[in-house]
């Protein structure tokens, strides 16, 4: 045979090599849990392989759940059973003290500091002891098993974002293969770590809501507070397919659907109006860029900088997730639910912040059970995704975007 056609024939029987997946996963508080809910679809439906997710990166709560996976890579389908086990039973207790001597002595100590300018007592770090979270992480997320993930070939990058209030930089602390290197681009950096729980909980520091952590010489918050580019620390680590699980549907966007739009908004409602702000916005502005860049790339790949082509795709709830905290909204203790009314975020008016706070048991499942319908409705574009081949070109599944 002509050793230029032997050539040929080679390559057209060679299969192409496999996609590096990449799994991003949002903050959202409680709503966290819809995240859990796909995952499970995912592992039933995907085929009895080593982990599907080379790299993962996680923000605030989101990366929780990615800790845990990357933590367990080896055995990622009974992590997300793990993860399931946790969300389905949670309580608000497991994140946040709500009891009335601790909702209480909080209310006190803010009184107090007001009423002296602070001369009596200093100002609290933060509204709600988060306490309780540190103690459950410590029983369900095994740090060092991350680096050993990395280095047994389970998983080529894990990171976990946060946000420097010293330098106000996007922070993406990150383990991986040792050709990855360190990054700097504009108020954004990428740092090799040896991660620790003390990272995990700066990155779900909520502002306001949480105190802020300290990692070495500095304070670090709510890791999505500055993260303009969520999707870029999955393409710094090697990713060239992301499937992006958020927490919030592109139009579900407004403080509240039902409220005269004459009516001032309270301090609840704007409270978790910045909270809805804070985890997804940048998500959907970034998937819109990196289409832009994909186009790019495809017609003038002469004018990039060696830039390539980052396929994506998106699930999110198909149904808000205000709507299902509205029918749990008394399972909240009664402590949280006071908080509530003090900030003017009572009844329908605060079912927006309500549905990040609220870690209860009947709440998280039914999000769950959202999140596994959603993906279930999605599973011929996620198989196709997953496996590396062309996604359909229609996809009406709800709550999926995608960018080519």
């Amino acid at each position: 045979m002509h050793p230029l056609k032997d050539g040929l024939t080679d390559t057209l029987l060679r299969p192409m090599p496999r996609p590096t997946v990449g799994l991003v996963l949002t903050g959202g508080g409680a709503r966290s849990a819809y995240q859990v809910g796909v995952l499970l679809a995912l592992a039933e439906f995907l085929p009895r392989a080593r982990n599907p997710f080379q790299v993962i990166v996680g923000t605030s709560a989101g990366a929780v759940a990615a800790s845990v996976l990357a933590a367990e890579a080896h055995h990622w389908r009974r992590a997300i059973a793990g993860l399931e086990q946790v969300w389905a039973n949670f309580r608000s207790s497991q994140v946040f003290h709500v009891d009335t001597g601790h909702m209480l002595r909080a209310g006190a100590h803010w009184i107090l500091s007001l009423l002296s300018g602070g001369l009596v007592l200093s100002p609290p770090k933060s509204i709600l002891d988060n306490t309780p979270l540190r103690e459950l992480l410590s029983v369900h997320v095994d740090c060092a098993g991350i680096r050993r993930s990395i280095a047994r070939g389970h998983l080529r990058a894990f990171a976990l974002c946060a946000t420097s209030y010293t330098s106000g930089y996007s922070v993406s602390f990150y383990d991986g293969v040792d050709s990855i290197r360190d990054w700097a681009r504009v108020q954004r950096v990428g740092v090799r770590s040896e991660l620790s729980l003390d990272h995990l909980m700066a990155s779900a520091a909520i502002p306001l809501l949480f105190p802020p952590m300290k990692v070495g010489n500095d304070f670090f918050g709510d890791g999505a507070m500055r993260q303009q580019h969520p999707l870029s620390p999955a393409v710094h680590l090697g990713a060239d397919r992301l499937l992006v699980i958020g927490v919030r549907a592109r139009r579900d966007a407004g403080v509240n659907v039902h409220r005269a739009p004459t009516l001032l908004p309270t301090p609840g409602e704007v409270f978790g109006y910045m909270l809805d702000t804070l985890f997804t916005d940048q998500i959907y502005a970034d998937l819109e860029q990196l289409e832009r860049m994909n186009d790019l790339v495809r017609l003038a790949p002469q004018s990039t900088h060696g830039e390539r082509t980052i396929e994506t795709l998106m699930l999110a709830p198909s149904i808000d997730p205000r709507e299902i905290a509205a029918r749990h909204i008394m399972q909240m203790p009664g402590g949280l639910r006071a908080l509530l009314r003090v900030i003017g975020g009572r009844d329908e008016s605060g079912v927006q912040l309500a549905s990040y706070l609220m870690f209860e048991a009947g709440y998280t499942r039914a999000l769950i059970e959202l999140g596994y319908h959603d993906a279930m409705q999605a599973r011929t574009a996620l198989i196709a995704f997953m496996s590396g081949e062309k996604l359909p070109q229609v996809m009406t599944s709800p709550g999926v975007a995608q960018a080519t």
